[in-house]
């Protein structure tokens, strides 16, 4: 993972902000929707291909759908790529996962994506103000 410089930014908040995608991982290891929301500020963005949700309860109440339908058995992985801080308050984070299907050992080429991360500090804690994410790969 690479840290573009030029703001004032901690190793220790580098870190942080780097654990994000851990704390998503994790919250979908367990299907738990309120805890995927809780990565996002109250009015956070969340785009993905065809879908536009705003607010901690509109991602929550499509993670709890998404968990019970198409999302379950699933997992997803990713990793940072770069860290882009743009302020000592708020950060850039491009990664690179995607989801595994039920059925899937490992993740397909074709459910590949990367991801761009606006995470803002919230208190003591880096949230999304916004998620977007799209294919890895040309189609």
């Amino acid at each position: 993972m690479t840290t573009t410089t030029g703001n004032a930014f901690s190793a220790a908040d580098q870190a942080a902000v780097a654990a994000v995608p851990a704390r998503m991982i994790k919250a979908w290891a367990e299907h738990d929707a309120d805890a995927f929301a809780d990565l996002f500020l109250d009015g956070g963005t969340m785009i993905l291909p065809g879908l536009y949700r705003k607010g901690r309860d509109e991602i929550r109440s499509f993670m709890e759908a998404a968990f019970a339908s198409h999302y379950k058995g699933t997992r997803v992985t990713g990793r940072p790529l770069e860290v882009k801080p743009l302020s000592a308050d708020a950060v850039a984070l491009i990664t690179e996962g995607g989801v595994i299907r039920a059925d899937a050992g490992e993740l397909s080429d074709e459910d590949a994506i990367r991801a761009s991360w606006i995470l803002v500090r919230d208190g003591g804690t880096w949230r999304l103000a916004v998620y977007q994410n799209g294919p890895r790969d040309p189609r």
